[in-house]
């Protein structure tokens, strides 16, 4: 008889930890062996001796954390490729989050686990679709785990962009988006829409959008935000669509713009309070998470008879799920964010430069309790044994 996958996976103070395997799925903390899913800031941690990801993912951490702090070892495995380490087979299957972004699946002695990482279902042109993956136990977010999170479709919320736009040409458009996926998202869509302008930069977006052109994701003419204006120089572009992080509006970095419309491209605008909060103008229901329908069609499409919820809104989906007939099981795993946004950095006042990643990462989990230490950090790197 398969052994569950609850005698062979535990919940640790650094993150999900696999015991036979001795690795751990996006821990918190630097470890020395990490399988990671995706590069967001609160699921990709610098500092760890061995990382196992995808190319893509491996990537993104290196521009982000410089390839000295990405990992001493780097292993990359392309998608539906699978190891073999130390008998737990480790396969890499799309999300559908961000480039690159992949669920974890674990087998072993005939027991499967699949650890999502963060996923959503909608198209992306960025990156690959999610792909159901039976299994035993599903790990899955709940970021939008509540009814009222419906999303409309993306190309929707992109055709009221530039219907925005065509009614005020004579305002720029800022839209705040964090760095990785949302952004090279969004303007992807624009360029799908027939928006063959340039699109605009601020500072801190450009390194991740110059990786996505490496990595074979075109999303065409891209410009900096000019700088280095003389004061009482006019306002400038007019008309066009500049993509930003989402506190970059509240800076003086916008105040050389054209009379900015305010925008904010995430699920969170379906609730319109958090809009007028940040005093947003034109709020877009865009995001890179499942929204409450498509969470409750993802675990009935992998058929697990039991799911395990990391972060969100966990008491909804548990209950929606034992309605259904399926166990559900909140694991509070610490360090993860209910929005990327809050990870990904901020510029800093005036500035062109996101705030770096580590600085982000500062005292993430240490305000939680921690009733125990966990297994010590395993040593050594991953098995090569790799098949098809």
């Amino acid at each position: 008889m398969a052994p569950h996958p609850d005698t062979w996976m535990r919940v640790t103070p650094l993150g999900l930890y696999c015991e036979p395997g001795d690795f751990y799925v996006d821990p918190a903390r630097p470890v020395s062996r990490a399988v990671i899913s995706h590069g967001h800031a609160d699921h990709a941690r610098p500092g760890h001796d061995s990382v196992l990801a995808t190319p893509e993912t491996l990537a993104i951490m290196g521009a982000r954390y410089g390839a000295e702090r990405s990992g001493r070892e780097q292993r990359a495995l392309r998608y539906s490729a699978s190891l073999t380490h130390r008998e737990v087979r480790i396969t890499l299957v799309p999300a559908g989050h961000v480039l690159g972004s992949a669920q974890v699946m674990l087998e072993w002695r005939g027991s499967r686990i699949v650890v999502s990482g963060d996923y959503k279902r909608a198209p992306d042109p960025t990156c690959a679709p999610f792909e159901p993956v039976p299994c035993d136990v599903f790990v899955t977010e709940a970021t939008f785990a509540l009814p009222v999170f419906r999303h409309p479709p993306a190309e929707h919320e992109v055709a009221r962009l530039l219907n925005s736009v065509s009614l005020f040409p004579e305002r720029a458009h800022v839209v705040g988006a964090y760095a990785l996926g949302k952004s090279q998202r969004l303007i992807a869509l624009l360029r799908r829409a027939d928006y063959e302008k340039p699109i605009y930069l601020h500072g801190a977006l450009r390194n991740l959008c110059d990786l996505y052109g490496r990595l074979g994701i075109e999303l065409g003419r891209l410009e900096p935000v000019p700088t280095g204006l003389k004061r009482g120089h006019p306002p400038i572009l007019a008309g066009e669509i500049v993509i930003a992080p989402p506190s970059a509006e509240a800076t003086p970095w916008a105040r050389r713009l054209a009379d900015p419309v305010t925008c904010a491209a995430s699920g969170w605008m379906t609730v319109r309070q958090r809009a007028r909060l940040r005093g947003v103008e034109l709020p877009l229901v865009v995001s890179d998470h499942a929204d409450w329908d498509e969470l409750l069609a993802t675990c009935a499409e992998v058929q697990a008879p039991e799911v395990w919820v990391t972060h969100g809104r966990d008491d909804a989906l548990v209950h929606a799920l034992s309605l259904r007939g399926v166990r559900g099981r909140a694991l509070h795993l610490v360090g993860r964010d209910e929005d990327d946004d809050a990870v990904e950095g901020a510029p800093a006042p005036g500035g062109e430069t996101a705030a770096a990643p580590e600085e982000a990462l500062a005292g993430v989990g240490g305000h939680a309790h921690v009733a125990e230490e966990g297994p010590a950090p395993p040593r050594g790197g991953f098995d090569v044994a790799e098949a098809a």
